[in-house]
């Protein structure tokens, strides 16, 4: 082999993307020392999609002074890549571990996201990609909006700013204070799920539980996002109701939707077209990718598809190391996956792999490369 392409998803709870990456890297070299080896370590928009971008791109970590989700001054960061396109986590000032021990979707913001917004575009940033994940949020955005400029006013007509208990007093919304530094900036939102703004399978229901909510509070939650999202449509001129992904981060997909035009779009998709990917793979012999569980699931657009449709319409091999996969993978091959191998040897509780993950990758690793020099010499 003379040109290769790693780009795995990370093996959660086991192996980080950059780690495999490393591991199958070096043991390429073993037998292909003079083969060209290309890293694109991937995440799926959540914690350490800043990471991944500037480990898979040129640029810088920035640091800003922000709010987090209780309001408290803390230090955030975010990326501005080369082509002066800002990557941000909102987990990073609005995220659930940052609620931890006092979880209550009902009061905590994402005021500090839209401050990070503003920070990127005073820095000269036309482009936004939005990483939404691991939030312990349920305000619809609103906070974002908020730090950005946009007003939100209560039946009296006095000016607050929402959270997700009071999503429900949002009576009127002004977007006319929102800052001009934001005119002409494009914005992309990474958006792994197509749950709905609210309802059953909506951001309240199905997210909130884990962020602290009750029944009672989800309750509360839900009717807040239906309130607000009236208000915000006849606001925006744009419907949000059922946006598939408008119900991630606590409404946060609809709410970029709304207060910021942005196209919400699959993290593989962001992250292929920012690398350049189709062109990155041009001359590849073979592509390896992979994550920790491959199935059913991962074929709704996750990183092995994403990465093998792309790999498919250059004709280029994609090899998928997974620790472990479903039987029925038709629709992976009918996409561009040429192979698929489990790193686990044997039938093992998850609590005995974990401690395994790391020598069981590699030898999967060397079993494949094995098996290809065999075919290129």
């Amino acid at each position: 082999m003379k040109k290769v392409v790693l780009i795995p998803d990370s093996f959660k709870g086991t192996i980080s993307s950059k780690r495999i990456c490393e591991i199958i890297e070096n043991k390429i070299y073993n037998y292909f020392p003079d083969c060209e080896v290309i890293s694109i370590p991937v995440a799926d928009g959540g914690e350490g999609s800043v990471d991944c971008f500037l480990e898979a791109t040129d640029g810088d970590k920035v640091t800003a002074k922000v709010q987090d989700p209780f309001g408290d001054e803390i230090t955030a960061y975010y990326a501005i890549l080369a082509d002066k396109t800002a990557v941000i986590e909102m987990a990073v000032c609005a995220g659930l571990p940052l609620a931890e021990g006092r979880e209550n979707p009902a009061i905590t913001s994402t005021y500090g996201v839209g401050q990070l917004i503003l920070d990127a575009a005073k820095r000269g940033c036309k482009k936004i990609i939005m990483c939404l994940g691991g939030s312990g949020t349920n305000d619809l955005g609103c906070g974002a909006a908020a730090a950005t400029g946009i007003k939100f006013f209560n039946e009296k007509g006095e000016e607050f700013i929402p959270a997700g208990g009071t999503l429900k007093d949002i009576k009127s919304v002004d977007l006319s204070g929102k800052d001009k530094l934001l005119d002409g900036v494009q914005f992309v939102t990474m958006c792994d799920i197509d749950n709905p703004l609210y309802g059953e399978s909506g951001a309240a229901y199905v997210f909130a539980p884990q962020k602290g909510a009750d029944k009672e509070c989800v309750e509360m939650l839900d009717a807040g996002l239906r309130s607000a999202a009236k208000v915000i449509n006849k606001a925006t001129g744009k419907e949000i109701d059922f946006i598939p992904g408008g119900g991630a981060a606590g409404g946060m997909g609809a709410g970029m939707a709304a207060f910021f035009n942005s196209a919400l779009q699959m993290g593989i998709e962001t992250i292929l077209d920012t690398v350049n990917f189709t062109d990155v793979i041009e001359g590849a012999d073979a592509v390896f990718t992979g994550e920790g569980r491959f199935d059913s699931q991962s074929l709704r657009g996750k990183v092995v598809i994403g990465v093998s449709k792309r790999a498919k319409e250059k004709n280029v091999p994609v090899i998928v190391i997974a620790g472990d996969y479903d039987k029925k993978l038709d629709g992976a091959y009918e996409n561009g996956v040429s192979a698929v191998f489990s790193t686990n040897r044997v039938a093992k509780d998850f609590s005995v792999i974990k401690g395994e993950s790391v020598k069981n990758l590699e030898l999967a690793v060397e079993n494949i490369l094995r098996l290809i020099s065999i075919f290129d010499k």
